[in-house]
């Protein structure tokens, strides 16, 4: 795997036992794609699984980092057998160029996903801010700092690798938010409660 700064936990190596939720969260980008997968038990505790960063510069064409990110991002769910998976919504940057790649970014590892069977669900920026920092406009030192300790995780993590725990944290949280309401998790489901919020 040519990640850049992967860190597991080595009791998770194996598909998730028990009755915790192993979700998969990807940071997109046509540079580095951020991925953080991280286990939710019943009572709403998070634990870290894993967290990397594909570093997708080395490559000789654009085409070819599509290519990476579908392989790398297949191989991790493989590995690790997540049940759910959340990636951050693609946002309308300054540069029309920007914007695309990053929309073909998101495009190859939506595809690395749902090609394995795993269900994806759609965050807007704000919204993982919000739940990991507690505001909509925290920035990305706060979202690194919440992220560490929410997870307790040691040292500073890079930026990257922090958004995508950040994305799976704002999943486990509105999962529980759902469910306390008493109804079953999925995107039908999410799409009627965040309308009536």
């Amino acid at each position: 795997m040519n990640a850049a700064m992967a860190f597991s936990n080595p009791e998770s190596r194996i598909p998730n036992p028990g009755s915790a939720v192993r979700i998969l969260g990807i940071d997109p980008g046509s540079q580095r794609t951020g991925v953080g997968i991280i286990d939710v038990d019943a009572g709403g505790k998070s634990r870290h699984v894993f967290h990397a960063a594909l570093r997708l510069l080395g490559n000789d064409s654009f085409a070819e980092r599509l290519k990476q990110i579908f392989d790398e991002l297949s191989a991790i769910i493989v590995e690790y057998a997540p049940q759910e998976a959340a990636i951050e919504r693609v946002f309308m940057a300054r540069n029309p160029d920007s914007a695309l790649k990053l929309g073909q970014a998101r495009g190859a590892a939506i595809c690395a996903v749902v090609t394995r069977g795993v269900g994806v669900t759609e965050y807007a920026a704000r919204e993982v801010k919000q739940a990991v920092v507690g505001t909509g406009a925290g920035d990305k030192t706060q979202v690194q700092h919440m992220v560490g300790i929410l997870l307790n995780l040691p040292g500073r993590l890079q930026a990257d690798a922090a958004d995508a725990l950040a994305i799976a944290i704002a999943h486990a949280h509105t999962r529980a938010s759902v469910q306390r309401l008493g109804v079953e998790f999925g995107r039908s489901r999410r799409s009627s409660w965040r309308r009536a919020r």
